[in-house]
């Protein structure tokens, strides 16, 4: 990974993004046996039945610049998450879609090293509710996550604010 082009690239202006603590009606989507890590970020748009959570969770991740999804890819397989090809459809950048409603979308991605976790998108009101789960099946499991969570909240914050910005400048009808 070019880590100069990415870490520019993570120095660009942000949208409204903040982070929360995950509400317990979130929490209960997820489908994990148990959570050793939970993270919750409200991205403010204007408008988020705009889309359906699956259609807001692809124009999330999948049209993030190439170099970010370049970068995702790797990353994830380097702490052991099992993902599809990125040309199944019934992924996003190869997190399974595990279950879709009108509601909330939730991704899945198996571990090779006990470590499987799940990424959430719902709509509320008047933002969507992005949450990461991850699950610690052993003591390299805890140790994966620990060197990768610090790096983890700043990349899910940066990918969060950088769509937000872009569909600040585009008008609703854009569609990537």
């Amino acid at each position: 990974m070019a880590e100069s082009a990415v870490k520019g690239h993570w120095d660009a202006p942000s949208g409204e993004v903040r982070q929360v603590t995950v509400p317990a009606d979130a929490r209960k989507l997820c489908t994990l046996a148990h959570v050793g890590y939970e993270d919750a970020f409200l991205v403010e748009v204007g408008d988020p039945g705009a889309r359906t959570p699956e259609e807001w969770v692809r124009v999330i991740i999948e049209s993030a610049p190439a170099v970010v999804r370049r970068a995702l890819w790797p990353g994830w397989t380097a702490i052991g998450l099992k993902l599809h090809p990125t040309t199944d459809r019934e992924s996003v950048l190869g997190w399974e879609v595990h279950r879709s409603t009108p509601e909330f979308v939730l991704l899945a991605a198996g571990s090779r090293i006990g470590m499987p976790a799940q990424l959430l998108l719902k709509r509320n009101e008047h933002a969507l509710l992005f949450s990461t789960f991850v699950q610690h099946d052993n003591q390299a499991a805890r140790a994966v996550w620990a060197a990768t969570e610090p790096m983890h909240v700043p990349i899910v914050r940066r990918i969060l604010s950088e769509a937000a910005s872009r569909w600040s400048t585009r008008t609703t009808t854009w569609s990537g």
